[in-house]
C-alpha cells in the first residue's frame, strides 16, 4: 500500500521509521492537508493526517477522487475531519485510541506547577540579577481542590497525580470511571458544582459538539475567585474571548495552555520575523498570568512511538484485511 504522510515533523519521523513493518510504502511530506494540498495525494492509497490537517466535505471529495481509501489519524481526537462524509464516500478513517496517557497528564501538572510558583517570571528575574522574592509567592497544592474535566485515560492519568499531591478530587464526566474511584478517593459532581468549589480546573475531555465552547462567560462567572485553568485538551472547549475577560476580572487568577481554539494557522510553524494577525492570541500571550505552550502536551518518546506504532498497524489491517480495530463511526 502506497501511503502519504501528511504534516510530517522531523521529531516523528525516526518513530514512524522504526514502526514501519509489512507492505507499506511511505512518503512524507511537511505539507498540511487543505484545498491546496489534496492534489498531493493522486497516486495513493491512503493517507495519514496530523491534528494540523483538515478535511473537510470539499476535500474529502477530492480525495475520494484521487482514490484515497484509507485515512489514518495520528491522533485521538478526529474534531478535523467529517467523518460522516468519509463514510458516505466508502472512505475507511482510524486514529490512535490511546498512546502514553502520562504525556499530556504531567504536561497538565507542569503548567500547573510552573505558574504556581512562578517559574518563569522567576528565570526572567534571575537573568536581570533581581534575586528578591516579592512577586513569586504560590501556594502548597496539598488539600486543595482540584476539579477534573474527564476521567478517560489521561483525566485518569492526571487524577492521580494530583491525588499524590494529597488534593481533594472533585471530577465531571458523563460516564462515571468505576476503576478510577476504586484506586484512588475522587468524588463526580455537577459541572456547576464542580466550578463552584475547585481551587484548580484541568480539562481532559474530547472537544464535541456538547463540550465545544462548554467553558464559556456563564460557567466562569460560576467558578471561585482566584482558580487556576489548565487546558491540555483542545482549544475549542474553551472561549477565549470569556476566558480572557475571566482572567481580567480576577476569576482566574492564571491559566496554562496546551491549546488554543484558533491555533491551526498558528502552532507547529515557525513565524519568527512573522506578524502575528491573531490579535485574541496576542492579547492572551501578553496577560503576565498565562503560560501558553504549543499543543506539545503528546511530546514524550512513549507518546510518539505509540502513536506511531498504532498508524502504522492500522494500515497494516487494511492492506491485509481491509478493516481495522480502530475505524471510527460518524
Amino acid at each position: 500500500m502506497k501511503i502519504l504522510m501528511y504534516s510530517t515533523f522531523e521529531f516523528e519521523k525516526p518513530f514512524i521509521e522504526k514502526a514501519i513493518h509489512g507492505k507499506l510504502e511511505l512518503v512524507y511530506t511537511s505539507e498540511n492537508l487543505n484545498e491546496d494540498t489534496v492534489a498531493l495525494s493522486e497516486g495513493f492509497e491512503g493517507i495519514s493526517l496530523f491534528t494540523s490537517d483538515f478535511a473537510s466535505t470539499p476535500i474529502l471529495e477530492k480525495l475520494y477522487h484521487f482514490g484515497i481509501k484509507y485515512i489514518a489519524l495520528r491522533s485521538v481526537g478526529h474534531d478535523h475531519i467529517d467523518l460522516k462524509k468519509a463514510r458516505a464516500l466508502g472512505i475507511k478513517v482510524a486514529n490512535v485510541p490511546a498512546y502514553s496517557p502520562f504525556s499530556i497528564a504531567e504536561h497538565a501538572v507542569t503548567l500547573l506547577l510552573a505558574l504556581n510558583r512562578k517559574i518563569v517570571l522567576g528565570q526572567k528575574l534571575m537573568e536581570m540579577g533581581d534575586y528578591r522574592l516579592d512577586n513569586l509567592l504560590g501556594f502548597d497544592l496539598h488539600e486543595k481542590t482540584v476539579g477534573i474535566i474527564g476521567t478517560g485515560k489521561t483525566g485518569s492519568a492526571f487524577a492521580k497525580i494530583m491525588h499524590g499531591f494529597g488534593c481533594d478530587l472533585l471530577c465531571y464526566d458523563p460516564i462515571i470511571n468505576q476503576e478510577l474511584i476504586q484506586q484512588i478517593n475522587i468524588k463526580y459532581s455537577t459541572l456547576e458544582m464542580l466550578c463552584q468549589n475547585a481551587d484548580i480546573i484541568s480539562i481532559h475531555c474530547p472537544l464535541n459538539t456538547s463540550s465545544k465552547y462548554m467553558f464559556n462567560k456563564s460557567l466562569f462567572n460560576q467558578m471561585k475567585k482566584g482558580v487556576f485553568f489548565i487546558n491540555t485538551a483542545r482549544g475549542k472547549i474553551v472561549n477565549t474571548e470569556d476566558l480572557i475577560q475571566a482572567i481580567n476580572k480576577g476569576i482566574v487568577a492564571a491559566a496554562g495552555l496546551d491549546v488554543y481554539e484558533k491555533e491551526r494557522p498558528i502552532f507547529f510553524k515557525n513565524h519568527v520575523n512573522k506578524k502575528n494577525n491573531d490579535h485574541m492570541y496576542t492579547i492572551l500571550r501578553s496577560l503576565p498570568n498565562v503560560l501558553i505552550t504549543g499543543h506539545q502536551g503528546f511530546l514524550t518518546n512513549e507518546a510518539l512511538q505509540g502513536i506511531a506504532n498504532t498508524t502504522i498497524a492500522n494500515f497494516n489491517a487494511w492492506a491485509y484485511n481491509d478493516t481495522s480495530e480502530n475505524e471510527l463511526e460518524p
